[in-house]
């Protein structure tokens, strides 16, 4: 049965996309994306996080938008991370942060801008959701994606479903408030595709050359392993020479798509580069607000460490294995709330980071 459920679990793919040029169109709370700052719902204060282990500012890592199928609520996470190096690999120098806004509040963001000429594409991360959507009502606008490899995500969102609230006023937050100028990473955005129709074309090409340039390294047959899945004894072998069974897992679940920088399955199973500790499930608290478990809902892969190039300071990097989301199950959010709820998340440090550069 747990095989059964494996199997049916979807998995969401992300993606860099096109640059965000600020001067042809602005990104949202609707906008998937790497860098630049966080968007805030107007109804909310956003204070910018620092580290809680060196007390510097954090740099914003990625946006994710993300509700829920059957929920009133719009929803955006966004993650942080302290760019000092000392800080590397260490989960108490990064920060999650969840917003949620009614369809009521969402509204008031959505002013008419004179440079925008079409509408923001947004994904519905959501399970059972299958299409890029458009809110006709949002005023960004975003580039199709640069591969013929995804699907025209161009189509009507669906899967989100609204209702109507009786509340005739709504209160304003303050916004995003900063401690002043913030090291910031270029922008871009991400587009999603569906793991189990990921097709393989010429850009595969990239992530061949990569598993040959690992398996000349580190003498391990990774075509072989995948090629004979079921074949325990060649998988004994390979992992014999490497000593990391866990990392080879890794290595051949994401050969499909090397370049993918979000794995997004929420309530499904995160994919670890190396051996999780053994109180993994017991390291994860309860949500602060409601006491409901928190449950994984996706992590970023170590593709994203080349691709974050800043804008503001030099020499500025983070580096990971890859970063795994946990987010209260019951994703609450107390009416009279105006600030973002914290969730939690673990670093994993890569074993081998030279594959992906």
């Amino acid at each position: 049965m747990a095989a059964e459920q494996r199997q049916l679990e979807c998995v969401l793919l992300g993606i860099r996309d096109a640059e965000i040029d600020a001067k042809r169109c602005l990104s949202s709370c609707f906008t998937s994306k790497i860098g630049e700052l966080p968007n805030c719902f107007p109804s909310l204060t956003l204070r910018y996080p620092s580290c809680s282990i060196c007390n510097g500012i954090l740099v914003h890592v990625v946006q994710v938008y993300c509700p829920l199928e059957g929920s009133p609520y719009h929803r955006t996470v966004n993650v942080f991370a302290c760019p000092s190096r000392a800080c590397f690999g260490k989960s108490e120098s990064w920060t999650v942060l969840r917003s949620q806004c009614l369809e009521t509040e969402a509204k008031q963001a959505q002013e008419p801008k004179a440079n925008q000429e079409a509408t923001m594409a947004t994904r519905d991360w959501c399970e059972g959701a299958d299409d890029w959507g458009m809110d006709e009502e949002t005023e960004f606008s975003a580039p199709p994606a640069n591969s013929s490899m995804y699907t025209d995500f161009t189509s009507q969102l669906q899967g989100l479903s609204l209702r109507e609230h009786l509340q005739s006023s709504v209160p304003a937050g303050e916004g995003l408030l900063l401690p002043g100028p913030v090291p910031t990473f270029q922008p871009y955005y991400i587009s999603v595709v569906d793991e189990g129709e990921f097709c393989v074309d010429a850009d595969m090409d990239h992530a061949q050359r990569l598993l040959k340039e690992y398996q000349g390294r580190e003498g391990v047959d990774v075509q072989q392993l995948i090629s004979c899945e079921g074949e325990s004894e060649i998988y004994e072998k390979t992992k014999a020479r490497h000593g990391d069974e866990i990392f080879l897992k890794f290595m051949k679940k994401i050969s499909v798509c090397q370049e993918q920088v979000l794995r997004y399955s929420r309530n499904g199973q995160p994919l670890f580069i190396t051996a999780p500790l053994s109180n993994m499930k017991q390291m994860v608290p309860c949500c602060r607000s409601c006491g409901s478990p928190r449950r994984f809902e996706f992590q970023i892969m170590p593709a994203l460490v080349s691709m974050l190039k800043s804008i503001n300071t030099e020499g500025l990097t983070v580096e990971f294995g890859t970063v795994l989301i946990y987010t209260c199950e019951k994703s609450c959010w107390p009416p009279s709330n105006q600030t973002p709820l914290e969730e939690f998340l673990f670093v994993q440090t890569d074993p081998d980071q030279k594959l992906f550069k």
